[in-house]
């Protein structure tokens, strides 16, 4: 016997038209500049259940939030500016390495999320999916930094770490939704639980040795442990592509200078 499911119905927006004057228009418009306590919004609108012909709901259920506009920009700005850490923290490996201005955690993630952006499609993966992972996989670095192998950090310590300082950041961020998809988004990642984490992963990888060719070329180096370091570690088609393609590439490099 067929079920129907549940349908959800989305509510047309309201328009909200000025009144006696443009003060009480920006008003209501911008709750941070009254005194009121902010109106609950509707954010879901739910239909139980179908009448017997199948046309229209028996009963319906309004699930509605109370936003306060001032806490929730107020989260946000103290979610992005502990997040400028990302930007000026540089990765620690090639420091080890003697590069002068290397990369920081966020010139990698954001490569990675324009890897995520480019690959060809593949069967049952989610490209959005990438995109969001790749963003969010070192999230937590702008708290506990970029802990490298050289640390002598024990794998499970270090992810205790990162997940302490990934509940802190959603913390600052005010919970929610959004918090909760970041969580989600950086444990798939974690646990290698998904396809899409399947491919971020290679990606991680292809970017390292891609910026180790590049060093390579602008300051002299030979950085051969990057590339021994991930051989053979490649997920999914495309991170073995993308790596013979610039293991190629190094190859011809290195060749020229040679001869």
């Amino acid at each position: 016997m067929a079920v129907n499911a549940p349908t959800h119905f989305t509510l047309p927006p309201i328009r909200t038209l000025p009144s006696r004057s443009a003060l009480s228009f920006f008003k209501r418009r911008h709750p941070i500049f009254s005194n009121e306590a902010p109106n609950p919004r509707i954010v879901l609108v739910r239909c139980d259940k179908l009448n017997s012909d199948g046309l229209g709901p028996m009963r319906s259920v309004v699930e509605t939030e109370s936003v306060s506009a001032n806490s929730s920009a107020s989260s946000a700005i103290d979610f992005l500016t502990l997040c400028h850490r990302l930007k000026i923290t540089k990765r620690k490996g090639w420091i080890n390495h003697g590069i002068k201005g290397p990369e920081s955690i966020a010139d990698h993630m954001y490569r990675m999320s324009l890897m995520a952006l480019i690959a060809g499609d593949l069967p049952g993966v989610n490209r959005e999916r990438c995109i969001k992972i790749a963003i969010v996989h070192d999230i937590a670095e702008a708290i506990v930094g970029d802990i490298t192998p050289s640390d002598g950090v024990p794998k499970q310590e270090k992810s205790r770490m990162e997940q302490a300082a990934l509940n802190e950041m959603c913390k600052v961020l005010g919970g929610g939704m959004r918090a909760e998809e970041i969580k989600e988004l950086w444990t798939e990642y974690e646990n290698n639980a998904s396809l899409e984490a399947n491919l971020v992963k290679d990606f991680d990888k292809v970017e390292m040795i891609l910026q180790a060719l590049e060093y390579e070329m602008e300051h002299g180096k030979v950085l051969d442990e990057f590339f021994i370091s991930t051989a053979g570690k490649f997920q999914t088609e495309i991170g073995k592509s993308w790596a013979a393609e610039i293991s190629s590439r190094r190859k011809s490099t290195l060749s020229k200078k040679q001869n």
